[in-house]
């Protein structure tokens, strides 16, 4: 039974659906479970077994999913939409993520502002869109809200009281860094992000970093990892130095937010010849034994990963003609499309052996993905939507996926990144991350078993959000909608 497109206005509605004769995937191990209905009430998933039932004692809503593979619902978890203004854009990037089979995401950058409306319950967001599960406040950036160890820890104690979820740090002096990790733990919160160039990343991981995204980003892992780590690590300093305002501003958060959204559409624009250097001395000094004994370190301290592998193609390969001729781009409006090819022309200057070096180091990056990945490092799936350069919201966790399989990820580890690890990181796997009663109604269709292929990763048949069914129609209806509205 295929439901007819909806309204993005319209509220959800909580019957009950059955989806009939689908194949089970079980996230832990892979395996499936044919022929197997799922009964979904309200919100809840709350049988799945052969034979329910339900039609004429529930009056449900039937879905035939004979043929088709039954997945939770896929997880961003490095995402930024709820940046996106007006309105309307961050609407559409939502809905975006839903058409592409995303039930949640990770917002990884917030304000007093969004915590404020989160509690208060007036964030407003579409019901055709996934679930927000995490927020923090204002990212940390020296020198503006964290110029001394001091100001780190304040910010910190200050994003405490407005209700984050955890501490996200972007660019920091690590003496900064340091003195806001240990007010965090302290605290309780879990801090995540960048690592700030020259810092020792040993020390982080052992102190309770709890997740490094984007592989660091830049060669802050590639320092561990390397015969000459004197010449890959930068110093304390680093490349990319942000001035402070002479006096301190009301407005800090909105003035920190728009050199951030400046900045992030491809912050590799910005490198200096020296950290090219680095860059290449990273790439020629990889050792894949140190590697394994950076996973192991991580292994140890429960330290995740996020690589967003995605993100760091489009800005290190930003001139791919791959990523300009791509079909998704039609989901985009003219503005922001006008701005990444901005950024991709200042990304052509750089002189070819650069962008060789560049190139040369996204490489060094899928080895350094599968060394993680074969010494057990608990990861996950992100791709830094929205605002980054050819990073188009929801496509752009489809190209992750092609991506890690690229690094040599299998496709269960894969899905597992994108679901059931999603839900173990975030400490929620009663409610979230496998197909089973009690679970909320967060799910995909697929139309080719999962376990098998990475490409079967992207046939996305059907989405369940919050107990409501979108068929591939309503999916196709969203995307195509979806420029008109940004």
């Amino acid at each position: 039974m295929t439901t007819p497109p909806r309204s993005p206005d319209r509220e959800p509605s909580h019957d009950t659906l059955l989806l009939r004769g689908a194949t089970v995937v079980n996230t832990r191990d892979g395996s499936l479970t044919e022929d197997t209905d799922v009964l979904v009430q309200g919100r809840t998933i709350t049988e799945v077994r052969p034979g329910i039932d339900a039609p004429e004692r529930l009056r449900a809503q039937v879905v035939d999913a004979k043929g088709l593979y039954v997945v939770p619902g896929y997880n961003d978890m490095h995402a930024h939409p709820l940046d996106q203004m007006p309105a309307r854009s961050r609407d559409r990037d939502l809905r975006l993520l839903l058409a592409y089979g995303i039930t949640g995401f990770r917002q990884m950058s917030g304000s007093p502002d969004l915590l404020r409306a989160r509690a208060e319950g007036t964030l407003d967001l579409p019901v055709d869109g996934p679930r927000l599960l995490s927020m923090p406040g204002t990212v940390l950036v020296t020198p503006l809200n964290a110029g001394t160890p001091e100001e780190g820890a304040a910010t910190v104690r200050r994003q405490h009281g407005e209700g984050a979820d955890f501490i996200k740090v972007a660019m920091t002096a690590p003496d900064v860094f340091f003195a806001a990790q240990t007010e965090a733990l302290r605290l309780g919160l879990p801090i995540v992000g960048h690592l700030p160039e020259g810092i020792d990343v040993i020390e982080a991981s052992r102190l309770g970093m709890r997740s490094i995204e984007h592989l660091g980003p830049g060669v802050g892992l590639f320092a561990c990892c390397s015969t000459e780590p004197a010449r890959v690590r930068p110093d304390s300093g680093g490349d990319v130095k942000l001035k402070a305002p002479p006096v301190k501003l009301p407005f800090m958060d909105r003035l920190i937010d728009r050199m951030v959204k400046k900045l992030v559409i491809n912050p590799v624009n910005q490198t200096k010849p020296q950290a090219v250097e680095r860059m290449r001395w990273a790439v020629e000094t990889y050792d894949s034994t140190m590697a394994h004994s950076l996973a192991v370190r991580f292994v140890d301290d429960h330290t995740w990963q996020v690589p967003t592998l995605i993100r760091v193609k489009t800005q290190e390969l930003s001139d791919d003609p791959d990523f300009a001729q791509a079909p998704e781009l039609r989901h985009m409006d003219d503005r922001t499309l006008k701005r990444w090819r901005k950024a991709t022309a200042t990304f052509t200057k750089f002189p070819p052996s650069t962008r060789a070096t560049f190139r040369e180091l996204y490489e060094r990056q899928l080895q350094l993905t599968k060394a993680f990945d074969d010494g057990d490092v608990p990861m996950l799936t992100g791709s830094d939507t929205s605002g980054a350069g050819w990073v188009v919201p929801g496509a752009s966790l489809h190209r992750e996926f092609d991506e890690l399989g690229r690094a040599g990820l299998s496709p269960l580890r894969i899905l597992q990144m994108a679901t059931l690890r999603a839900a173990e990181f975030l400490g929620t796997t009663d409610t979230m991350g496998t197909v089973e009663p009690g679970r909320l109604a967060d799910l995909v269709l697929l139309r080719g078993n999962p376990v098998e292929s990475v490409e079967n990763l992207h046939g996305v048949s059907g989405v369940v959000r919050d107990g409501r069914y979108y068929s591939e129609a309503d999916l196709a209806d969203i995307k195509e909608r979806a420029a008109d509205s940004g």
